[in-house]
């Protein structure tokens, strides 16, 4: 238990100070969904009104950029994967002595950190957005992004000990994650939304994590949010999706020969 602590922790504390030193994935990470927040919230929110976003699109919008940031800073962490293994990090991890899921735990508690972090930040841009956020709102919206962010991370690492080429990496994520966003509620709502997007807006499992996070956003006005599937189920639904995705990325650990 200690080796995989040990292992665990020390990877997680790579991905923390690797990140600080590439100050081109923090301007990537926050500044790219913070621009897409103020660009097409502006842009459509002459033409955009929902029921509980009082301050129109802006409003409606922010929840799905915490979510944006949580996803953008998943997709640069698992990067390094490829990375490493290009650099013969990789395989000199594992040639170590040590289990191979406590390496897959400590880059995905790493990614998640620098998700967490980064949505903290942008979460201290709620009253510019119009959402009411109480203490507890915040405080619970950080758990939430928590379980996002370990999710997304842990799914993105599936992938990446499996492809072996940055390209191949950058398509296959471009492929999956930006319509598991775009199809999540965070853009707009399935209410109103053609049938087939509605369908796959419930079956999919990113709508539950941004649900929760909207509700925990407006956790004392939930009469602002009564058209999104309930905080418990959504919550029981994340996290099955990051235990899920870390299983997933731990058994492409173990057949990975690096």
């Amino acid at each position: 238990m200690s080796a995989f602590l040990l292992t665990a922790g020390t990877l997680w504390q790579r991905e923390i100070v690797r990140f600080l030193r590439q100050r081109s994935r923090i301007v990537g990470a926050f500044g790219q969904p913070v621009l897409f927040w103020v660009l097409l919230g502006s842009g459509f929110g002459r033409s955009f009104r929902h029921p509980g976003a009082q301050e129109g699109y802006l409003e409606y919008f922010y929840p799905g950029i915490l979510a944006m940031v949580v996803l953008f800073t998943a997709i640069f962490s698992t990067f390094s994967v490829v990375d490493d293994r290009k650099q013969r990090f990789l395989q000199g991890v594992l040639a170590a002595p040590v289990p191979r899921p406590a390496i897959v735990l400590g880059q995905a508690l790493g990614g998640t950190t620098l998700a967490l972090l980064q949505g903290v930040l942008l979460l201290l841009a709620a009253p510019l957005a119009g959402v009411p956020l109480s203490a507890a709102g915040a405080a619970s919206a950080v758990i939430v992004m928590g379980l996002l962010g370990f999710a997304l991370t842990s799914l993105g690492l599936s992938f990446a000990w499996r492809i072996e080429s940055t390209q191949g990496f950058h398509s296959i994520m471009n492929l999956v994650f930006i319509p598991l966003w775009l199809l999540s509620g965070a853009v707009f709502p399935a209410a109103g939304a053609h049938p087939l997007l509605a369908f796959l807006m419930r079956v999919n499992p990113l709508t539950y994590g941004v649900a929760a996070l909207r509700r925990t956003l407006y956790l004392n006005h939930p009469e602002a949010v009564l058209d999104l599937p309930a905080l418990g189920p959504s919550l029981l639904v994340t996290a099955i999706l990051g235990l899920l995705a870390f299983l997933a990325a731990a058994r492409a650990a173990e057949r990975s020969g690096g």
